[in-house]
């Protein structure tokens, strides 16, 4: 089995209520198991798997992450996907044995260290940006606003409405 680029899977954990978490339908995808399949395998073992493991997304949450994307790539879901968080998917391992499955998990937990390493350098990056701060006079003092700004995560995509809209 040829591994997983890290940054592949990197790329589909998504933050939804604080949590880092990967979706079913990527998880199936990525261990080559239909959706459906995966999610017998959980319901089969439900209680390895408490809320802090894995969650289903609320209507909103649903929403809100189709509109981040461009095109779905669920394809007319008929339910609310559930969202793994890093527990969850090691849990995953000891539910889905196949060889392809232990490989997946590993290449994921690896995803997660290097998130969170990412993480404690931005934190660290930022520290060190305040004690420079505090060295310097008011001229550099545009120069660091900047440099704060950008180190400051994206903001969400605000929601367009669809259709006419009529001035008030």
């Amino acid at each position: 089995m040829e591994t997983i680029p890290t940054e592949y899977i990197a790329q589909a954990i998504h933050l939804i209520r604080g949590q880092k978490v990967l979706l079913d339908a990527d998880l199936a995808a990525l261990y080559g198991v239909e959706t459906k399949v995966l999610l017998q395998a959980v319901k089969r073992n439900h209680e390895r798997f408490p809320e802090d493991f894995m969650f289903q997304l609320t209507a909103d949450e649903f929403d809100d992450l189709r509109s981040q994307s461009v095109t779905s790539s669920w394809g007319g879901r008929r339910y609310r996907p559930y969202a793994f968080t890093e527990q969850g998917v090691a849990m995953l391992s000891s539910v889905l044995r196949s060889p392809q499955a232990i490989a997946v998990n590993i290449e994921i937990m690896r995803a997660f260290v290097r998130l969170r390493e990412l993480l404690a350098s931005h934190k660290a990056l930022a520290k060190r940006l305040e004690e420079l701060e505090a060295k310097t006079d008011s001229r550099f003092k545009q120069v660091f606003e900047a440099i704060r700004q950008l180190m400051m995560p994206p903001d969400p995509p605000k929601k367009r409405q669809i259709g006419f809209v009529r001035d008030e």
